[in-house]
């Protein structure tokens, strides 16, 4: 189902100039809308979105029970599987970047990826299918291929903080796609479309936050997954809450 040669991805890691400045683009996730209807929510510290995205579960549960389960199929039941390692992937990667780099961008996004894979594991309640990162720990994945696939992230964002922040913007471009291409492949599951979309955009808001700051210490990125016209669109727009 899945187009693996797109993951292995070893020699294409695009290595940003290592021009380094000091700008830290910060800002904690707001896991709490304060709106019950909006499951997700780009935070806003102090007046500046900083482009971190948590969903608040307990809304999303909430707004859950609006919606009718419809019967899913063998590619949607493995599309939440793959998604609910992804986001988890994600926020591993993130807290390894900042162990290493010290930036605390990644330590607010990696909280932020949190809730998202919690919003995934929801839905996987919610459909009685078997949660894949139930007892995982940091860094430790039950599919092969997303495992090798965090390795080689961790290690290709491992020399500097540029190619950290390079790390960053292929893992929101890559989540973007493959969500994608899961909302393609749904029937009738007006829920799971819901969440789907929830976490397209908080992934072209964490986009936009390591994109700004790659770009403000002189690296650059070329788009891998997306089209170029789609990456610009989101680099050019603002930040995104939830519906």
């Amino acid at each position: 189902m899945k187009q693996l040669p797109r993951y292995l991805f070893a020699a294409v890691v695009i290595f940003g100039s290592l021009t380094a400045c000091n700008n830290d683009n910060n800002g904690r996730a707001s896991l709490n809308t304060n709106q019950s209807t909006v499951p997700m929510s780009a935070a806003n510290t102090k007046g500046n979105q900083k482009g971190n995205s948590g969903f608040d579960v307990d809304a999303l549960e909430q707004k859950l029970l609006n919606y009718s389960m419809d019967s899913i199929s063998q590619d949607e039941v493995d599309d939440l599987v793959w998604i609910r390692e992804e986001e988890k992937l994600a926020g591993d990667v993130y807290q390894a970047l900042a162990n290493l780099h010290g930036l605390q961008a990644f330590t607010n996004v990696a909280e932020s990826e949190a809730t998202h894979t919690s919003a995934v594991r929801v839905l996987l309640n919610r459909y009685d299918i078997a949660d894949p990162a139930i007892s995982t720990s940091m860094g430790v994945f039950i599919n092969p291929t997303l495992q090798d696939l965090y390795n080689d992230l961790v290690s290709a964002g491992t020399p500097s903080l540029n190619e950290a922040l390079v790390v960053g913007v292929m893992i929101e471009e890559l989540d973007i796609s493959d969500l994608h291409a899961a909302i393609e492949r749904l029937s009738e599951n007006e829920d799971i479309k819901m969440v789907y979309e929830n976490l397209t955009k908080g992934s072209r808001n964490h986009l936009r936050s390591f994109y700004s700051q790659l770009i403000s210490r002189g690296g650059t990125y070329t788009p891998q997954y997306i089209s170029e016209e789609e990456f610009t669109d989101i680099i050019n727009s603002p930040m995104e809450n939830g519906n």
